[in-house]
Parts: C-alpha cells; sequence; structure tokens
C-alpha cells in the first residue's frame, strides 16, 4: 500500500474538462478520490457550492481539497461565494491541503470572470487552511475554440498578436499530482505550456493541420483587455513547464 492509498482527495468540479483528467491521474497515484458534482453519481458526493447543499457531508474525512469547479457565467456565486462555503466547512473538517486551480495572467488582463478568479484567490489565502494556488495556462481546445469560433463567417478573423502560452490539459493533471504529493506551498505558482505562440501563428497552423484553405484577416482588436494579451499578459516566466506543445496537440487531433 502506498502513502498516498491513506489520503482522501475531494475534487470539485470533477466532471468539468480539467477535473475528467485529474481524477484518474489521482486514482493512478493511488489517491482515495472523492469526486464532488451537483448531481447524483455512483462513487461520487453530492455538493452544491452555490447552496452549500452537501459540502460539510463531503468534506468529512477528508485531507486535500482539489478545487476545479468554477462557472464562467455565474462566477461571483460559484467562485468566490462558493468558496467561501466550502472552505468554511474544511477548516473544521481538517482538511489538511487546499489545492486551488486558477488562471495564469488574471492579474494582468482586465476581465469580468478573471477579476472573479482573482477574489476567490483571496478568499483562499485568508481561509486559515494550508493552501497551493496553482495558475494554469489556457488549454490547448479552449484556444482552438477560440479561433475556431472566429472563422464562423468564413475567414479566420484574428488578432495576429495576440501572445498565449496554452498548456495541455494533460499536464496540468500532472502538475496537480505534484504539488500533491509536497506540502503546502502557501504560494501563487503558475504553469504553461512550453511555447509562446502569436495567434497570427496558431491559425496558420490550425488551417494546416486542417487542410482547410481559408483567408486570416488580421484585426488589431482595441480595449485594454485585447492590449494586455497583446503584452503578453497571459503567458509566464515561470517553470517548470508543460511539455506538449500547440503542434504536439494538432498533430495528435488532426
Amino acid at each position: 500500500m502506498t502513502e498516498n492509498a491513506n489520503k482522501t482527495v475531494l475534487v470539485t468540479g470533477a466532471s468539468g474538462t480539467l477535473g475528467s483528467a485529474v481524477v484518474p491521474v489521482l486514482e493512478k497515484a493511488g489517491y482515495r478520490v472523492r469526486p464532488m458534482s451537483r448531481h447524483a453519481k455512483p462513487g461520487w458526493v453530492v455538493g452544491d457550492l452555490r447552496t452549500g447543499e452537501g459540502l460539510a457531508e463531503a468534506v468529512e474525512g477528508v485531507d486535500v481539497i482539489v478545487h476545479l469547479a468554477s462557472s464562467a457565467g455565474k462566477p461571483r456565486q460559484t467562485d468566490v461565494e462558493g468558496t467561501e462555503r466550502l472552505l468554511a466547512v474544511a477548516k473544521p473538517a481538517g482538511v489538511r491541503h487546499v489545492l486551488y486551480i486558477s488562471i495564469n495572467g488574471l492579474d494582468r488582463v482586465p476581465f469580468g470572470y478573471y477579476q472573479a478568479k482573482l477574489d476567490t484567490e483571496k478568499v483562499v489565502q485568508r481561509s486559515g487552511s494550508p493552501y497551493t494556488i496553482l495558475r494554469a495556462a489556457q488549454f490547448h481546445p479552449f484556444v482552438e475554440m477560440l479561433v475556431s469560433a472566429s472563422s464562423k463567417l468564413g475567414p479566420v478573423i484574428i488578432d495576429p498578436s495576440w501572445r498565449v502560452q496554452p498548456v495541455a490539459i494533460e499536464d496540468v493533471a500532472g502538475r496537480i499530482a505534484e504539488l500533491l504529493a509536497v506540502p503546502p506551498t502557501g504560494q501563487i505558482i503558475e504553469y504553461a505550456g512550453p511555447q509562446v505562440i502569436t495567434f497570427d501563428e496558431i491559425a496558420r497552423s490550425w488551417l494546416t493541420a486542417r487542410r482547410a484553405k481559408r483567408p486570416v484577416w488580421r484585426l488589431r482588436i482595441p480595449g485594454r483587455m485585447a492590449k494586455a494579451v497583446r503584452d503578453g499578459a497571459l503567458t509566464t516566466p515561470a517553470t517548470t513547464t508543460g511539455t506538449r506543445s500547440w503542434e504536439d496537440y494538432l498533430a495528435t487531433k488532426y
């Protein structure tokens, strides 16, 4: 029996994009994983961050919380207030490590959802529970979704100077497992992919991978948020980084 087998890990947002990758990685590492959802599923616990229902029961006997749950549509209610509800019951339950997954660059890009995530980080920091905050860069499928959405009218319309450092979902899941293997850092850790890439490069490589012949319309998008992304606010010099590049993602998918 491994040392991890003695640790129970509650994973909020377990049914989401990242949660679906994290749960099997932690199970393979030998943890007793307790996935949480708002809806009943076999072998899962039910907990609702928006109302607090089921949270006390969900954290009972838990050593570590991997907090992934989020809602871009209702971030104040789910992320900020929901995390307050979760951590209010986590500390008296004896949870020894709260690993909160946030977003890289959220303190550098003026965007409402990012502000809510930043406020959630502050909730974690002042909760009194030992914590680590991992800020992950944009996932490869999310970047592809942005490019795909920009091509709905035919041509691919992008700000060519936007710079991102996309990361593989699998790499983030692995990084989470690494951080659970060490004591809480009490710090914010940024994590991104191995490559800084512009949206011009992204659009051209995406079209090539799909063997699509569409024009690329390059447009300088106005506004503070767009300028921040052009200035590299979503990139980071932090190490370590993931290993899978944007080209690796395209090669695997197409």
